[in-house]
């Protein structure tokens, strides 16, 4: 609809029904509404944010547990062959078992394989150069299948690779998960899942163990 509206000098102007209601000044504001989700999680920033940041999803404790587990057992390994602790043989008696293996000088190879066992596990479990460390206990784990249980089968209770295989795909598994939040490797590009880590890993693991089978 229109509404005349007569000017004060004879002239007629014709405005709409909606311009002839509309208050005269300056127009208001319309604001949006605003957005509930938006609002449900505070400010960026804020105190909400920071304590989001510190709550632990059952992936990364579960990540954590693995590691946990797996790198202070293969640390315990190392130092049964370092120390003699844990009911372990000892450098001695190790190094006697590396020279019956065929790995010369023997206790010169134990030394090589309780340190790879023992910082390749604090590693994992602390989650630090997880790619090294996956990559030190996969080598040492890829001898110990050339020169004892691989001639026995797949099986552990005939001495196979069972256990050293699983130990392998784990290690490397975390390497290509990456250690997670909890971890000192947070800070560093390897701290979540990539193929590159997993390489890194799988590549020097192999790489190590083949010198030392060669030796």
């Amino acid at each position: 609809m229109r509404a005349l509206h007569l000017h004060p000098f004879g002239r007629t102007r014709v405005l709409s029904l909606t311009q002839a209601r509309a208050p005269a000044g300056p127009v208001a504001e319309v604001r949006r509404p605003a957005d509930p989700a938006r609002a449900a999680s505070g400010p960026p920033g804020g105190t909400h944010t920071a304590g989001r940041a510190l709550r632990l999803s059952a992936g990364e404790c579960g990540l954590l547990l693995i590691r946990l587990t797996f790198g202070l057992l293969m640390a315990g390994h190392g130092a049964q062959k370092l120390f003699g602790i844990f009911g372990g043989p000892g450098l001695a008696a190790t190094g006697r078992s590396f020279d019956d293996l065929g790995y010369h000088p023997g206790k010169v190879f134990a030394v090589i394989g309780g340190l790879s066992e023992l910082a390749g596990g604090l590693g994992l479990a602390v989650g630090l150069f997880t790619p090294l460390a996956a990559a030190a206990i996969i080598g040492v784990m890829i001898n110990a299948m050339a020169t004892v249980s691989g001639a026995h089968g797949l099986w552990v209770q005939n001495n196979g690779v069972e256990y050293s295989v699983t130990i392998c795909i784990v290690v490397l598994a975390l390497a290509a998960i990456g250690p997670g939040r909890v971890s000192l490797d947070r800070f560093f590009p390897w701290r979540s899942d990539g193929w590159l880590a997993a390489a890194v890993a799988l590549g020097l693991g192999g790489i190590g163990a083949a010198i030392a089978l060669s030796i």
